[in-house]
């Protein structure tokens, strides 16, 4: 089975070797058929803490690292 890869934008990266990325998906509502936008936080691995806040990264699913983290930042 992939792994799923993710696109967002970092909104926090004060931990250490971890960031937070917010990945927003749209679809379009069963009953109304009006596009709605809904996000979702993830915390991802960064190795080298080289990615920082505003920064637009591509995350993928990986093993367990944490408690939270189940993500890791694709280079590039």
């Amino acid at each position: 089975m992939p792994k799923r890869i993710l696109q967002g934008v970092v909104v926090s990266d004060k931990s250490d070797k971890t960031i937070v990325v917010k990945v927003e998906r749209r679809f379009t509502h069963p009953l109304f058929k009006k596009t709605v936008r809904r996000s979702k936080n993830y915390k991802a691995h960064d190795e080298k803490n080289v990615h920082k806040q505003g920064d637009m990264v591509k995350i993928e699913e990986c093993a367990p690292i944490s408690k939270h983290k189940r993500w890791t930042v694709l280079d590039g």
